[in-house]
């Protein structure tokens, strides 16, 4: 396996660069992007994961979050997985925005025909991390962190695998799926009717199983149109609660599900995942 590298922009001392290659487990061609900080001329680096939202790339981050600058300063790598496969021209794949094309969900899917390709659980937590930290400057150290859709895949990727990160965060993330119409839609999508295989993939069921706790930073636009009948943070607070996790959950008054808000407070989440990723474990 190997990677093309397709463009390259220098920013703030690093560079920021995107990539072409073959995925095993999604079956088609995808694109993500990394940036690597002025640190990597002095040796190794640990990266953050970043998933994006619902109709997303890997581009809107990289445009809209404005977070080179900080992680720069910081010396942290930001690898930025797209949302979905591409190019796989499957039924009905690009009929709406929340279900198929830009909406992976970040699950396995085992129904047919999206188990042949939408499988970006795999993706995001083995594949792509493999392929990544193979090829470039990583130090050994990971956390993962996304908004909305990403929020939840940020989430899932953590509860399952906590020995792999360091630290989780999410804004706005769809915290409890198998309980809005979002979830509902893609879970029946690429899961079947049978709910009892949803659970696997809901971040609030999981954490009142987790055994193992991470550092984990919720941000929560306070005006956000998707609030209560999609992101159901409270779901995720609870579960917290009901199982002795860590959990820092802000709500900000005034602001939306936009980058607006996520550029209001990446720094926040650059310099919370730095704080782990540089710790001795």
């Amino acid at each position: 396996m190997s990677i093309e590298l397709i463009s390259k922009n220098k920013a703030f001392g690093g560079w920021l660069q995107r990539y072409r290659h073959r995925s095993k487990a999604l079956n088609c061609e995808m694109v993500f992007a990394v940036y690597l900080p002025p640190q990597v001329e002095e040796g190794p680096v640990p990266f953050l994961y970043w998933l994006s939202g619902l109709t997303c790339t890997d581009e809107n981050f990289c445009q809209k979050a404005g977070a080179f600058r900080t992680a720069a300063e910081l010396g942290l790598a930001i690898v930025c997985p797209d949302t979905s496969p591409r190019g796989t021209e499957l039924p009905g794949e690009h009929d709406s925005y929340d279900f198929g094309s830009g909406a992976g969900f970040y699950i396995n899917a085992t129904e047919q025909p999206w188990a042949e390709h939408y499988r970006m659980y795999d993706y995001v937590s083995s594949e792509l991390p493999a392929l990544v930290e193979a090829e470039l400057p990583f130090n050994g150290k990971r956390a993962i962190s996304g908004h909305s859709m990403g929020g939840h895949g940020a989430l899932i990727c953590a509860l399952k695998n906590p020995e792999r990160y360091c630290s989780v965060s999410a804004f706005a993330p769809i915290s409890n799926p198998t309980e809005c119409s979002w979830g509902q839609k893609a879970f029946r999508g690429y899961l079947g009717e049978d709910r009892t295989k949803w659970k696997q993939w809901d971040a609030s069921l999981l954490m009142r199983q987790a055994k193992q706790s991470l550092p984990l930073l919720v941000d929560q636009g306070g005006d956000d149109e998707f609030l209560s009948e999609q992101l159901r943070p409270e779901a995720l607070q609870h579960a917290c609660t009901a199982n002795e996790q860590p959990l820092t959950l802000r709500m900000h008054p005034g602001y939306d599900h936009s980058y607006y808000f996520i550029s209001s407070f990446i720094d926040d989440h650059l310099q919370f995942h730095a704080r782990y990723l540089t710790e001795e474990r």
